[in-house]
């Protein structure tokens, strides 16, 4: 018998900064960047705010850091989905939610699943 295969798997364990990207960097880039290549409509506002829609017209993703109203709701992103034969539902997102998970939630949503 091998020593080697009785030893168990080295724990890996990232230090602090390797994770930066497990905090919110209060850029709607990556989310941005995933609307585009995904050919949505995607408006600006002169508040800064920016909204997007699937070609489709089934979802609507709003970044909304200068909406009042959404600030006191403790929210930026706004998902709202309206499927074909089904109700509608929402999902909102909070200031400190990281872009990066916020284009992989999107991401997952759109992506076409034979279930």
């Amino acid at each position: 018998m091998n020593d080697s295969a009785t030893l168990p798997p080295a724990v890996v364990r990232p230090t602090p900064e390797a994770r930066h990207w497990l905090s919110s960097d209060h850029c709607a880039a990556p989310v941005l960047d995933l609307l585009h290549a995904l050919d949505w409509t995607v408006v600006d506002t002169p508040e800064a705010n920016i909204h997007a829609t699937s070609p489709d017209g089934h979802v609507y993703v709003g970044w909304l850091p200068e909406d009042p109203s959404a600030w006191r709701r403790g929210i930026v992103w706004h998902v709202r989905v309206q499927p074909t034969e089904a109700n509608a539902w929402v999902q909102e997102l909070g200031p400190h939610t990281p872009s990066h998970a916020v284009a992989g939630f999107i991401a997952a949503l759109v992506a076409h699943s034979p279930c």
